[in-house]
């Protein structure tokens, strides 16, 4: 592993140039919109504007289980916004979230359209909205907001911390490697040693907080997140990998993961979804073969 050459911090930090990796393009130390570009919308009060990351997955799944659960209020349109190309700095973008970060959701049922932006903020907005995926009990629905802010307070350790030193950076690195691997595998410990308890990361009864997890905890034990189960020895977790397995069976979450999915096999790619039937007729594999 090569190490990387020393460097000794300048008293005041300037940006001066990319910092190399893969999304070096597209990282800048200021916020706000780069170009015009309107969003498009569509004839659902729902509209999400995302990206099949592992964030995005958690709102797709979210709403592919809604309406499997009949609530025919969740129907939604979803467009691409593409991260790799800049999309998210585009003015209509940034207007429903100043961070610039998939995804986002605007309900325009109410009143005055709303905007939501943070992928926990719209599990949770959703599950108040229609009543689903959130326990009523106090008690039980602390358990599972507990474990939905663990996610969201954990996974940057996961990902901008594991994830970039591991599979991201223009060179491999011991140290922030060593040290984010350890804490990703302390936490795989944590969720593995709660679903040694229950069925589901809350309780009994699957919930928001298992699909704030599951794409980044339970997709990692297979390595498609990152290409590092083995790596990081997921197969030890047997929990979590049984976990993983149970949920991932789900059709609304097969279903949720192809929404705004722009890699990976066609057949598992709806890079727009407008309706049910989308899943059976506008997956990329049918798109193309029809031009």
């Amino acid at each position: 592993m090569t190490d990387a050459p020393a460097y000794e911090p300048p008293r005041v930090w300037k940006w001066e140039r990319e910092n190399g990796g893969r999304f070096a393009s597209i990282n800048r130390p200021v916020s706000g919109a780069t170009h015009e570009k309107e969003l498009p919308r569509g004839e659902h009060p729902l509209q999400l504007y995302s990206l099949a990351t592992p964030n995005g997955v958690k709102v797709t799944v979210m709403l592919e289980e809604l309406l499997a659960a009949g609530h025919a209020g969740a129907e939604y349109d979803a467009y691409v916004v593409n991260i790799r190309e800049g999309d998210q700095f585009g003015s209509g973008f940034v207007a429903i979230n100043p961070n610039s970060k998939i995804p986002a959701l605007v309900d325009h049922s109410l009143p005055e359209p709303t905007r939501v932006f943070e992928s926990g903020a719209i599990l949770l907005y959703l599950a108040e909205k229609f009543g689903a995926f959130l326990p009523e009990d106090p008690s039980e629905r602390a358990e599972c907001l507990s474990w939905l802010f663990w996610q969201m307070g954990s996974a940057p350790y996961l990902g901008g911390g594991f994830g970039h030193f591991y599979a991201y950076a223009p060179y491999k690195m011991e140290y922030p490697i060593d040290r984010f691997t350890m804490e990703v595998k302390r936490q795989l410990d944590v969720l593995d040693k709660r679903l040694a308890e229950k069925p589901y990361v809350a309780g009994d009864a699957y919930t928001v907080a298992d699909m704030a997890i599951w794409p980044w905890y339970g997709v990692l034990t297979t390595g498609k997140l990152y290409d590092a189960a083995e790596f990081l020895a997921a197969e030890e977790y047997e929990n979590v990998v049984r976990w993983y397995r149970e949920i991932g069976s789900r059709d609304a979450v097969i279903r949720g993961r192809k929404v705004n999915r722009i890699n990976g096999p066609l057949e598992d790619q709806l890079h727009e979804r407008h309706d049910a039937t989308d899943f059976e007729l506008r997956t990329q594999d049918r798109l193309e073969a029809a031009e």
